[in-house]
């Protein structure tokens, strides 16, 4: 009967455990969300004051894992009144018809040590693209640090239409960067 225990004890020891994912929730007040354009190739940083990250992740088992980032795109705030006044205009944001921007991700990966890459689908002046969101993630505890950037083909989603959408004044690209403080869910 020892015997019989013993080999079943041991046999239990070689089923790989199931990691349950764990759910993450933004600390609002500890993030930023940070955007740079460049105007006659000097920097034009902003900011979007209002956004919310949620993220499900377990690092074993990228199949359980999810991001999913809203963006209240009223809150671009470039430190400027005319230049906030403009970019929730059709040519820009058009906040009245979009005033949300959002990001999904259901392939959220370990790329090598504590880098990821997220890869969804940006849904953002009613226009939907796939982009790949690289970051870095620390964890202490309950709480975590998701950090990176990632540049934006502002054309895709006719960001700066009419006399806008050449790239000689205002660049084709905008950085976004976001430093994004999350706690684990209870």
């Amino acid at each position: 009967m020892k015997s019989l225990v013993r080999l079943a004890c041991a046999s239990l020891a070689l089923v790989p455990s199931v990691v349950p994912a764990t759910d993450w929730t933004m600390d609002a007040a500890a993030s930023r969300l940070e955007f740079v354009a460049t105007f006659e190739k000097s920097a034009a940083p902003g900011a979007f004051k209002d956004f919310d990250a949620r993220l499900r992740l377990n690092p074993d088992r990228a199949g359980d894992n999810r991001l999913d980032v809203t963006i209240d795109v009223t809150t671009a705030d470039m430190k400027s009144g005319d230049i906030n006044k403009a970019i929730r205009g059709p040519e820009w944001f058009d906040v009245a018809r979009f005033p949300k921007a959002e990001f999904h991700a259901s392939d959220v990966r370990r790329e090598e040590g504590d880098r990821y890459v997220a890869r969804g689908t940006l849904n953002l002046k009613g226009l939907q693209q796939p982009v790949e969101v690289p970051f870095t993630w620390t964890e202490a505890a309950d709480t975590a640090t998701m950090k990176g950037e990632v540049a934006v083909k502002r054309s895709l989603f006719s960001i700066g239409t009419g006399e806008w959408a050449t790239t000689n004044v205002i660049g084709a690209d905008v950085v976004v960067r976001f430093n994004v403080r999350l706690r684990k869910d209870r």
